[in-house]
């Protein structure tokens, strides 16, 4: 039998040399799961294409850059470098030029931020400030990119000639509107008045209790006089 087999192979393959018969795919289902990688190929071709050139047209400065998932912000923990006070300060200054209402501060309300704080900037200036604390590339400033300004300022990460050194100088409160002397920056002027708001309290605290002290010696001096007179009766 195994002659016969041998023999039967050896005259197939002389009759496929000679051309007298057509050869048969040995590995048949091999062939089809190659075919079925070809298109799966193209497609993590035509997708890894896709994202080079979505690329490049941000860097081109071409198309809208998605807005990455963001954790949420707790300002208070992230910034513990300013008091609650002061953070409630520069998210009360946000809200102000937040004209969109969309928690974002954009080219434009930069600009009219700006015009406002009495120091205007170019456009190709307005850029650069939103550039240098924009770090999820949207082209406009998030509060946390916001709060990022101040940040750098009170570190001296700011040149002085830019915008955003600009913008966190002219963001300094009204030391006379505050009763505040001396201050020189908005955070020296806000650690001042929140230590004068606390002394303030402090000062009101122990009026209260003093007042209630003698409120309660006056009722224990009522009822000894009460218990004294009807010793007499």
């Amino acid at each position: 039998m195994a002659t016969d087999e041998l023999s039967s192979k050896l005259s197939r393959r002389l009759q496929i040399e000679e051309g007298a018969e057509e050869p048969v795919a040995v590995d048949h289902f091999g062939t089809q799961d190659s075919s079925e990688d070809k298109p799966s190929t193209a497609n993590a071709d035509s997708e890894l294409g896709a994202k080079l050139q979505r690329r490049e047209e941000l860097n081109e400065g071409q198309g809208e850059h998605q807005q990455p998932s963001m954790k949420v912000l707790n300002p208070y923990t992230e910034f513990k470098e300013f008091s609650r006070g002061q953070i409630k300060d520069m998210e009360k200054m946000f809200k102000t030029f937040d004209a969109g209402k969309d928690n974002y501060i954009d080219l434009m309300e930069l600009k009219l931020m700006m015009e406002k704080l009495g120091a205007p900037q170019t456009h190709l200036g307005l850029k650069n400030m939103i550039k240098e604390v924009d770090e999820d590339l949207d082209n406009k400033l998030s509060f946390r990119e916001f709060l990022l300004i101040f940040r750098k300022s009170a570190a001296g990460e700011l040149a002085e000639d830019s915008g955003l050194c600009v913008l966190a100088r002219l963001s300094e409160i009204d030391v006379s509107t505050e009763g505040v002397k001396g201050a020189k920056t908005f955070f020296e002027a806000k650690v001042q008045a929140i230590s004068e708001s606390n002394r303030f309290e402090t000062e009101i605290r122990q009026e209260q209790e003093e007042k209630k002290k003698q409120l309660e010696e006056q009722k224990v001096r009522r009822a000894a006089f009460k218990d004294l007179q009807s010793a007499f009766k």
